[in-house]
């Protein structure tokens, strides 16, 4: 069976993640990655000796790229002739122009979250709704906190069933290399519901959420509370039983020294994972408890790569390389490592 052929466009924070995750899966073929400076990932990628190609994302964008001396493979069109389905990575907005430029090439495509809803067919999540996506042209992935966040509440649903759920969010205010963002010394609020509620309902049919959103001046990983009311009764140890059968969820004990965002992120380091990331979400066994019949409890989304799992899930449904979301994670994880 030939490989599928996977191209990436925007090689920055997730898009280096979707290239690295795409060269692993033993059943795909990374054909190259595309974008349009000399920034930092992009002059790694040179000083890597160029383990895959570089094509340029506009016309134009190759001449800044040479004057740094790296070599380019061709436009964004000479990419989209020798791929099946694109991972677009690209800034929000510039994901719903570069579709017309897939729909012409009859090429498919997965969007991140941070493109608009109107971009795809479907919105979609691997170990959710894998089915609504089996042969779907155009899919887009939730954000990173939704994508973590329906885990944790899906392993609950699978379990006994979720009839509504109240989220906080402590979200990081930006990744570790964003630099321009200016919040320090404050807790900034948003107004309820926040997205993330939002689109869970709109993944997770019969669930009912509503939500709360905190920044704050951090950058390694955002952390959720939830109080969850299941549709029949189930124990602590019965709830953590659940979270540790789930795919893509690491039951962490704050005993062991797991006691922060940061110990997740150090963990992962010690662990000698690829730039420190972890696809898991982390969930505190300590942090398991009852709120009369509901289930209380925290979990951490590393968020520069928590969603590169379910994108590659995505590119499996739209392939129709498997026919459940169980065969479709699983060969997923089996060529991550998770």
């Amino acid at each position: 069976m030939s490989k599928v052929k996977v191209g990436v466009a925007g090689y920055g924070v997730i898009g280096n993640r979707l290239a690295a995750g795409v060269a692993l899966q033993e059943d795909m073929e990374l054909v190259g990655v595309a974008d349009v400076a000399p920034t930092l990932p992009v002059r790694a990628l040179k000083e890597r000796g160029m383990p895959f190609k570089l094509f340029t994302a506009y016309d134009g964008a190759e001449v800044a790229l040479e004057e740094a001396g790296i070599p380019v493979s061709g436009g964004f069109d000479d990419l989209l002739g020798e791929v099946d389905v694109m991972l677009d990575a690209a800034p929000g907005g510039i994901g719903a122009k570069n579709k017309e430029k897939y729909v012409a090439a009859g090429v498919k495509a997965v969007f991140q979250g941070g493109e608009s809803g109107e971009v795809a067919d479907v919105f979609f999540h691997g170990t959710v709704n894998y089915e609504k996506g089996l042969g779907v042209d155009y899919l887009k992935l939730t954000s990173c906190n939704t994508t973590g966040l329906i885990r944790a509440v899906d392993a609950l649903h699978k379990a006994v069933g979720v009839e509504k759920t109240f989220i906080t969010i402590i979200r990081r205010v930006a990744d570790p290399g964003d630099t321009h963002r200016g919040l320090t010394n404050v807790l900034q609020v948003d107004p309820i519901p926040n997205h993330q509620a939002v689109d869970l309902e709109h993944i997770m049919d019969g669930v009912k959420a509503t939500g709360m959103l905190v920044h704050t001046p951090v950058t390694h990983g955002h952390i959720i509370t939830l109080n969850a009311t299941p549709k029949s009764g189930i124990s602590v140890e019965e709830a953590l039983a659940a979270f540790e059968a789930y795919p893509r969820i690491k039951v962490v004990k704050i005993a062991e020294g797991f006691n922060s965002n940061s110990s997740l992120f150090q963990w992962a380091r010690y662990m000698e994972y690829p730039r420190g990331d972890m696809y898991e979400i982390g969930l505190w066994e300590e942090m398991v408890g009852l709120s009369g019949d509901d289930v209380v409890f925290a979990i951490n989304i590393p968020q520069e790569s928590v969603t590169i799992p379910e994108t590659l899930d995505a590119v499996r449904a739209s392939m129709e390389m498997q026919a459940t979301g169980a065969e479709a994670v699983a060969a997923t994880d089996r060529y991550l490592g998770i």
